[in-house]
């Protein structure tokens, strides 16, 4: 048994709880899904925010409801969005007037697939249980699934000055990080139970429990699987920007996910200013890949360069082979039902070049620095072709999608193209 198969069999088994027409939990596929960072009363540029997420390959994408603007919005962006065909359920994200928003537009309420309410930002003592029932009402008559998301930084006040107490009165007190794992556990779970008691079934509910920090996050869902059988979504609440949210990212949830626990993800990335919203779904589909959970896309060996490859042809080579895959995908994953497993490699000289080509599906070993200015190919393990001249990066490409023609087309396709 592969390592990838006995990774995907220990996978604690949730409940599965249906969105949309995405399943999260049970035997389903690990979801990725995504934020919009629009206004969501700007209808234009929301929908096609949210388009740019869901052909990324976003399977769930949640937009900020948080006035009577926005609430106004959503169904005209959801008619936008089937009318591009994009079908990507969408989440509404709630904190403190959900209650309000959700009763007072109902078409509002009607077309979101999931409503995502925060414990902690629902309300202050008795108007806490009340607004809180109202939401958890409105999902029951509306038939939709809740993701209950607990955050460090808006913790339920009155839970954590519980917890507090209680440690308080020990005889030798738990570090204070210790309590408020213990308090973010106890919010979800208890409003969970409270939930189902007001009427929401349980396979309508979805945990988070979300931290900034990395053994934090570990911590608290290595709790917290141990104690319910929700689906659980995974993500750092602010993981940052650049290589540190990235990476980050990676730290926290591969280890859960090598315990087998999660069921939904999201990288929650500070986008550079002017930045691609959507680079945080490919970094959600690449910690799932590499961990071989999933296949979204081709993946692309290359090498980091040494002394021996002076030149930088094979690294904008593979930049550009990752690029046009990438790129493909939405009309590929159609037209070649599964491309999203080819391996590629782009390689840049004699050393490993020809072993990792032979490994690939299909594979260039570049020249390096005094060798020889040819480059062969590999397909399945045997040298096919040598390129040479100007035009090894044209010439490799449209090997490559041969390639993808030949393995994974079928005889319209073929013809259609």
């Amino acid at each position: 048994m592969s390592s990838a198969s006995s990774l995907s069999q220990a996978r604690r088994r949730a409940r599965p709880v249906l969105v949309g027409g995405v399943t999260v939990g049970g035997r389903a596929p690990i979801v990725v899904q995504s934020m919009t960072n629009t206004d969501t009363a700007n209808v234009p540029a929301t929908v096609d925010q949210v388009s740019a997420l869901a052909l990324a390959g976003s399977e769930l994408v949640r937009v900020t409801v948080n006035t009577a603007a926005a609430a106004a919005a959503v169904p005209l962006i959801r008619r936008e969005l089937d009318l591009r065909g994009i079908t990507v359920p969408l989440v509404g994200d709630f904190h403190f007037n959900g209650h309000k928003l959700l009763a007072e537009f109902p078409e509002c309420a009607s077309v979101l697939d999931k409503y995502r309410i925060n414990p902690g930002n629902v309300g202050r003592g008795s108007r806490r249980d009340e607004q809180f029932a109202q939401l958890i009402a409105l999902a029951v008559r509306h038939g939709k699934p809740v993701r209950i998301g607990v955050n460090w930084g808006s913790l339920d006040q009155e839970v954590l000055a519980r917890f507090m107490d209680d440690n308080a009165a020990k005889a030798v007190p738990d570090p204070v990080e210790l309590v408020m794992r213990a308090a973010l556990v106890a919010s979800a779970l208890e409003s969970a139970a409270l939930a189902e008691q007001l009427g929401l079934p349980g396979d309508r509910i979805i945990l988070s429990c979300k931290v900034s920090g990395v053994q934090d996050l570990i911590a608290v869902y290595r709790d917290l699987a141990t104690r319910c059988n929700y689906p659980l979504h995974l993500g750092l609440t602010e993981a940052g920007m650049g290589s540190k949210g990235i990476v980050a990212s990676t730290a926290a949830m591969s280890v859960l996910l090598q315990e087998g626990i999660g069921d939904t993800i999201r990288v929650s990335l500070t986008p550079e200013p002017g930045g691609d919203r959507t680079q945080e779904v490919v970094v959600a589909q690449e910690i799932l890949q590499t961990m071989g959970l999933r296949a979204f896309t081709p993946m692309v060996t290359a090498c980091p360069g040494c002394g021996r490859t002076t030149s930088t042809y094979f690294q904008e080579l593979a930049s550009r082979i990752q690029t046009y895959l990438r790129d493909n995908m939405p009309l590929w994953r159609t037209r070649f039902p599964g491309v999203e497993h080819l391996h590629v490699a782009v390689m840049g000289c004699v050393v490993n070049g020809p072993g990792e080509s032979k490994l690939a599906d299909i594979g260039i070993s570049l020249p390096g620095s005094g060798e020889r200015p040819v480059a062969p190919v590999y397909v399945e393990g045997e040298k096919t072709v040598t390129l040479k001249g100007d035009r090894i990066a044209e010439e490799f490409q449209a090997l490559v999608y041969e390639y993808v023609q030949r393995r994974y087309g079928t005889n319209d396709t073929r013809k259609a193209i």
